[in-house]
C-alpha cells in the first residue's frame, strides 16, 4: 500500500513521542515516588506487651487465634470475631510486598535512563522515502490506546492506593488541610481504578483474541533471542510481523494481566450485592482469605507488569525511531519495517503491498543500526 508521508508530520510526531513518554513516567510515578525516594518510611515498629494470666486476657487471645463465636450478624465468617489471617496479610503486603517490589519500578526507570545515555535511540539506517505501510488497523490501534490509557490510570491510582499512607500523607500532612486532601484523592482514586479496571480487562480480551495469532514461536526469534534484540552488536537480527520482544510482551499480558484481571474481579464482586447469587457458581468461594489471596496476587502481578511495561513504552515511543507513528497513524515507514521487521516486510514485497524498488528493497537485506546519543 503506497502512502506518501509528510516530512513535518514525521517531524512533529517524533517530538509528539518524546513528550508522551516523559509525560506518561512523570504522571505514572511523579506522585507515589516522590515521596518514596525522599522519605522513605520504614513500616511500623511492632510492640508487644506482655499481658496479664487472667480469664479476660486469655479469653481475647482465643478471640484473636480465630475461636468460633456467636453473633447476630448473618452471613459468611460472621461468627469469628477477629480473623488473624488478616493480620498476617497486613504483615506481608506491608513488609516484603511495600518495601521491596516497588524499587523494581524504580531500577527499571533507572536502567532505560542509563541505556539512552550512552546508547541513544535506535535511528533508521536509511532516510524515509515517503512510502508508508500499513501495519495497525483503525480497531487495533483504537484497542492499544484504551487499553494504554486505561492501564496508566490504573497504574497511578494503583500506586497510590498501595504507598499512599506511607509516603504520600506524611508529605501531605504537614500542609494546611494536606489530610483532608489525602484523603478526598484516595477515595476519588479507589473509585476511578474500580471503573477503569472492567475497561481494561476488555482491551485485554480484545488484545488476545486480535493478535494471538501472530505471536506463537516463529521462524527468526532464535537469531533474535541470540542477538539480543538488536542491544548486542550492529545488525538489527531478522523478525517477522511481531519480534520476539513483542511476543514476550503478549504473552505478560497473557499471563500478568489477566491475573490481575481476575484478582481485581475477585476483590470487586463481593462490593455488589446484586452478584451474590451467581458467587456460589464460581470455582473458588470468595471469603476473606480467598480476597487477602486476591490482593496479594493483584498487587504483585501488577507491580510486575508495570516494571515491564515501562520498557515497553520507552521502546515505543522515545526509543526506536519511527514506533510511535506505527500506533499514532497505522503506518509506518518502508525504511522502518525493513529494518525492524524485515521478514514481514518481504512477505509485503511478495504481495505487492510494496512498491518494488530493487535498488532500496532487495529481499533479505539486512539493515545496519546506527547509534546516536
Amino acid at each position: 500500500m503506497r502512502k506518501k508521508a509528510d516530512p513535518a508530520r514525521i517531524k512533529r510526531r517524533k517530538k509528539i513521542a518524546v513528550l508522551s513518554f516523559a509525560f506518561i513516567m512523570v504522571a505514572s510515578l511523579a506522585a507515589p515516588f516522590t515521596g518514596f525516594l525522599i522519605n522513605a518510611i520504614d513500616g511500623a515498629v511492632a510492640q508487644e506487651a506482655a499481658a496479664e494470666s487472667n480469664p479476660r486476657a486469655n479469653y481475647w487471645r482465643a478471640v484473636k487465634g480465630g475461636v468460633g463465636g456467636v453473633s447476630t450478624v448473618k452471613g459468611a465468617e460472621t461468627n469469628i470475631l477477629i480473623n488473624q489471617g488478616g493480620t498476617n496479610w497486613t504483615n506481608f503486603r506491608n513488609g516484603p510486598v511495600f518495601k521491596y517490589l516497588p524499587w523494581m519500578v524504580v531500577g527499571m526507570l533507572g536502567l532505560i535512563l542509563l541505556y539512552h545515555l550512552i546508547h541513544g535511540k535506535n535511528r533508521l539506517q536509511r532516510r524515509p522515502s515517503g512510502i508508508l505501510v500499513k501495519r495497525w488497523s483503525w480497531f487495533e490501534r483504537l484497542v492499544h490506546w484504551i487499553t494504554a490509557i486505561s492501564f496508566i490510570g490504573l497504574a497511578i491510582t494503583g500506586l497510590s492506593l498501595l504507598l499512599g499512607r506511607s509516603v504520600l500523607l506524611p508529605l501531605l500532612s504537614g500542609l494546611d488541610g494536606g489530610k483532608a486532601a489525602f484523603a478526598a484523592w484516595s477515595q476519588f482514586a479507589l473509585q476511578v481504578h474500580n471503573v477503569l479496571g472492567p475497561v481494561l480487562s476488555v482491551g485485554i480480551i480484545l488484545m488476545i483474541v486480535m493478535w494471538i495469532w501472530y505471536n506463537f514461536p516463529g521462524r527468526g526469534d532464535w537469531g533474535w533471542i541470540k542477538a539480543g534484540g538488536g542491544l548486542v552488536g550492529n545488525k538489527h537480527p531478522s523478525a517477522g510481523r511481531m519480534n520476539f520482544g513483542e511476543k514476550v510482551w503478549f504473552w505478560v499480558i497473557c499471563s500478568f494481566g489477566m491475573v490481575v484481571v481476575l484478582s481485581g474481579l475477585a476483590l470487586v464482586l463481593p462490593s455488589y450485592p446484586q452478584f451474590a447469587e451467581y458467587a456460589q457458581y464460581l470455582p473458588v468461594p470468595l471469603t476473606r482469605d480467598t480476597m487477602q489471596d486476591a490482593n496479594q496476587f493483584h498487587i504483585i502481578a501488577g507491580l510486575i507488569w508495570m516494571t515491564i511495561a515501562i520498557g515497553h513504552i520507552y521502546i515505543g515511543t522515545a526509543g526506536t525511531e519511527g514506533a510511535f507513528q506505527g500506533m499514532s497513524t497505522g503506518y509506518v515507514t518502508a525504511e522502518w519495517a525493513e529494518q525492524h521487521h524485515n521478514l514481514w516486510f518481504d512477505k509485503l514485497l511478495r504481495e505487492g503491498k510494496v512498491p518494488r524498488r530493487p535498488e532500496r528493497y532487495a529481499r533479505g537485506h539486512g539493515a545496519v543500526r546506527q547509534r546516536s546519543v
